[in-house]
C-alpha cells in the first residue's frame, strides 16, 4: 500500500537510506543524519511536498518524496524528486508505482515540473526516470566529490501539466493531506 508517510517511519526510512549514503554516490550526503534527524525531515517536509513510503504487512520497503528545487519564487512550480528502494525489494516495480503516484500528487497540489538529479552514471535512476516520461535537461560536470573521486550530475525534467499564465499558487500538501481528492489517488495505487 501507499501511504503519507509519518514520524514514527523514521527508523524504516534511515535504514533504507544508510546505504545509499555509506556504500554509493547516489546522494552526496556523507555522514548518516539519523533517525532523530530524519524524523524531522519527514515532518517538516510534509508541510509543503509529498512524503509517501510503499508499506507492504507492515514494513517500509519504499519511499518517494518531493522538496523545493531552488528558493527564489519564481520556481515555486517545479520540484525536485527522490526515491529510494530497500535493497530486498528492488526489481518488483515498487519504484515506477511508487515514483507515478508521487508526480500524481505534485500535479494534485498544482506543481507543473519534476526534476530529478542522478548521480552518474546511474543507469538504473536513470532508466527509471526515462521509464516515468522525463528527458534529460543537463550535465553538472564534476559537482561532487565522494568515495574518492568526482561525480557528474544528470538532471532530468518531466512536464506533469501546462503552466497556466497567470500561474494558480501551488497548494501546500499539509492542507491537502485529508483530502478526499488526496486519499483517492492513494487509493487508486497498487495494493
Amino acid at each position: 500500500m501507499i501511504r503519507i508517510a509519518r514520524a514514527d517511519d523514521a527508523d524504516a526510512v534511515h535504514a533504507i537510506y544508510a546505504p545509499a549514503i555509506t556504500e554509493t554516490a547516489v546522494t552526496f550526503e556523507t555522514e548518516l543524519p539519523g533517525v532523530e534527524a530524519m524524523r524531522l525531515r519527514i515532518v517538516n517536509r510534509l508541510q509543503q511536498y509529498p512524503w509517501l513510503v510503499w508499506e507492504e504487512s507492515g514494513e517500509v520497503l519504499a519511499y518517494a518524496y518531493a522538496t523545493r528545487f531552488r528558493e527564489r519564487a519564481a520556481y515555486d512550480w517545479i520540484a525536485e524528486t527522490s526515491i529510494y528502494v530497500h535493497a530486498n525489494a528492488r526489481r518488483r516495480g515498487i519504484a515506477r508505482h511508487l515514483y507515478d503516484v508521487l508526480l500524481d500528487v505534485m500535479r494534485f497540489q498544482g506543481i507543473n515540473q519534476a526534476v530529478g538529479v542522478i548521480t552518474l552514471p546511474g543507469d538504473v535512476s536513470v532508466s527509471l526516470h526515462e521509464a516515468m516520461g522525463f528527458t534529460p535537461a543537463g550535465v553538472w560536470r564534476q559537482s561532487g566529490y565522494k568515495l574518492g573521486q568526482w561525480w557528474d550530475v544528470g538532471v532530468w525534467q518531466k512536464e506533469l501539466q501546462t503552466p497556466m499564465n497567470p500561474p494558480v499558487p501551488v497548494r501546500a500538501f499539509s492542507s491537502l493531506a485529508d483530502s478526499r481528492e488526496l486519499h483517492g489517488i492513494l487509493q487508486a495505487s497498487p495494493r
